[in-house]
């Protein structure tokens, strides 16, 4: 793997594969490089791909004082187009790494941007009596709180009744059961280091990207889950009214992760997005 000094001296880590029209693909809260390496791989014959480790994610050694914010996510991403002077790249942004393209383009704007693929991502996850499109259509501040004191008390388990508690009964069933899908995904969470991405969660739970979906100003691709656990198919549809040049997929049969459960589909449907633009 590649590797950026960030702004306030954090390392990241970064793959860079193929030529052309750069793709940057962000990954979600938890996740790492891996989510994306099959995508950059098939992808890299036609554009150059470049996938990273968020700070304070994937297989790395992090300060304990390290920003988690989503604000300094937004500036590594910022050095890295500038840095590695990537023309008209197009973000694809998946879970946090969509809220990471928003809080960009509020910071950074979107003129020299190519495009925004949205993977299943609502612009603010708290609701309120006048917001019932973030986490399962009502998740209100108290909830929130209640999930970062049991972060703190137990990560992974705290993550895995996250996806748990959701829309999505076929999750709800595995968990119950503690099928080993849950087995391997809690050894996994175990592993990483909790209380830099405790902190992550908290500053992603404080953001609200509504003012800036009509300032996005490039071609949007969205993606969603129609099994979403966390997201009904009208927040879909609302972001959808939100942007100025949108096209919205809805994957059948598939949750939070809907590239996951349709790789080929999605890779299809982003290269065409992409040779688009051109």
């Amino acid at each position: 793997m590649e590797r950026l000094i960030s702004h306030d001296q954090t390392q990241l880590h970064y793959v860079d594969l193929g030529h052309g029209r750069p793709i940057i693909f962000l990954h979600g809260w938890t996740s790492s490089v891996l989510e994306w390496l099959p995508f950059a791989s098939g992808l890299a014959q036609q554009f150059r791909t470049l996938c990273w480790d968020a700070r304070g994610h994937g297989d790395h050694s992090y300060g304990a004082d390290t920003n988690m914010s989503i604000q300094a996510m937004a500036d590594d991403l910022h050095q890295l187009i500038v840095q590695r002077q990537l023309k008209q790249p197009v973000l694809v942004g998946h879970s946090m790494g969509a809220l990471t393209g928003w809080e960009y383009i509020r910071r950074h704007g979107s003129d020299h941007l190519g495009g925004f693929c949205i993977i299943d991502q609502s612009p603010k996850l708290i609701t309120d009596n006048n917001w019932q499109h973030g986490i399962y259509g009502d998740f209100n501040g108290a909830a929130n709180q209640a999930l970062l004191q049991r972060l703190d008390e137990d990560f992974a388990e705290a993550v895995l009744e996250l996806a748990a508690n959701g829309f999505n009964s076929r999750i709800t069933d595995n968990y119950q059961r503690d099928s080993r899908g849950f087995q391997k995904l809690r050894k996994t969470l175990q592993q990483q280091p909790a209380a830099l991405l405790t902190r992550a969660w908290s500053s992603l739970s404080e953001q609200d990207y509504r003012d800036v979906l009509p300032q996005t100003n490039v071609p949007c691709l969205q993606i969603y889950g129609d099994q979403s656990q966390f997201y009904s198919q009208d927040l879909a549809r609302w972001v959808a009214d939100q942007l100025s040049d949108s096209q919205l997929h809805i994957y059948q049969n598939s949750d939070h992760s809907p590239h996951l459960w349709h790789p080929q589909q999605f890779s299809y449907d982003l290269e065409q997005f992409c040779l688009g633009l051109d």
